[in-house]
Parts: C-alpha cells; sequence; structure tokens
C-alpha cells in the first residue's frame, strides 16, 4: 500500500490548521498586503485598509480549523474584509446623511453594490481590480480624470475645482456622471448589482 506524499503547500497548511504560527506567518507575508489593497479600492484609507487587513487574519488565525482548503484562506481573508469594508461603508453612510453629502453617499452606494455581489470562490482581487481599471479608463476624458483626482487622489471637490478652474457644481457633475457610468459597466459582469 503506497503511502499519500503530500505537496509542501498542502504540509504547510496542515500544520497551519494545527496552530503552527510560522504557517501562518507564510500566508500573512503572502496575503496582508492584497487584502489590503483590495480594502483600498472601496475605503480610500489605508490605516483603516491595514486595520480590516490585520482583522482578517486575526479572524483566519482563531477560525483556522475551519478553512477546508488551501485556496478557502484567501476566500476567508476576501470574505472577512469585504464584511468590515461593508459595516464601515455603511456607517459612513448614515454619517454623511447628517452631512447631506449627496456625493459621498453615491460613491458608497457604488462600493457597497460591488462589494455585494462579489462571491470570491468566482472572482479574484486581480480579476476585480482589472475590471475597475478597465472600467475607469473607459470613462470620459473630463471625467476620469475628476474621478482619479477624488477617488485615488484623494482631493475634496473644492481641490479638484481649484486645480481645473472649474466650479465646484461642475465637479459633482462630472463624478455624478462618472459614477453612473460605472454602475451600468459594472453591472454587466456583476448581475446582481441589478
Amino acid at each position: 500500500m503506497s503511502k499519500k506524499v503530500l505537496s509542501l503547500d498542502q504540509l504547510r497548511f496542515h500544520r497551519f490548521k494545527k496552530g503552527d504560527e510560522r504557517a501562518f506567518e507564510h500566508y500573512f507575508k503572502a496575503y496582508f498586503n492584497e487584502i489590503v489593497g483590495f480594502s483600498m479600492q472601496f475605503l480610500r484609507d489605508e490605516d483603516k485598509s491595514r486595520s480590516i487587513a490585520q482583522e482578517a487574519f486575526i479572524k483566519l488565525w482563531k477560525n483556522r480549523e475551519k478553512v477546508e482548503k488551501l485556496n478557502g484562506i484567501k476566500a476567508f481573508l476576501c470574505t472577512s474584509a469585504k464584511s468590515d469594508c461593508i459595516s464601515l461603508l455603511r456607517h459612513k453612510k448614515v454619517v454623511d446623511r447628517y452631512k447631506n453629502s449627496t456625493l459621498d453617499q453615491r460613491e458608497r452606494d457604488l462600493n457597497m453594490d460591488v462589494l455585494n455581489a462579489l462571491e470570491f470562490d468566482t472572482m479574484s482581487f486581480n480579476e476585480l481590480e482589472d475590471l475597475i481599471t478597465e472600467s475607469i479608463e473607459s470613462l470620459p476624458e473630463k471625467c476620469k480624470m475628476i474621478f482619479n483626482k477624488r477617488r485615488r487622489d484623494n482631493k475634496k471637490n473644492k481641490e479638484i475645482a481649484e486645480e481645473l478652474g472649474i466650479t465646484v457644481k461642475a465637479v459633482e457633475a462630472n463624478m455624478t456622471r462618472a459614477l453612473k457610468i460605472l454602475r451600468v459597466k459594472l453591472a454587466n459582469y456583476l448581475p446582481s448589482f441589478l
């Protein structure tokens, strides 16, 4: 009777499930930045994104025995980050309601739509990132420029207006247009938006 030979990945996974901290450290190093990047896509706040990634790893460690397969580690981490991002966005939505910032609310609504539609067994973070980047690149030029200044550079509407020599209303109109276009483009890939 031949003995089944386990690969290095399978051995590490078995050690991780049994509580081996070095095996856990391997997964931490392999996935931490990816989970931070995933969260940044939606929160645009590095500190909060790092906290969410750390929390995901704490939950992973506490629930390691429940993870059935090797590829379940990344799915677990992404699902945990997704859940925490949604909670944070919901909280910000309530805060925005009192601030009466409808544009921020629309952005968070789009982020929540994307997050709610994600199933990590079928879509990887890289596929999501490519999809979002491609959708942003296809925006009309002015919309894209304003969207990137707001989302990537984290600038306020007033700063963007001054920089481009346009009114704050024009910035808001372009952001609203960009969000509508992205909602439609992403809906083609994520049918649960509908």
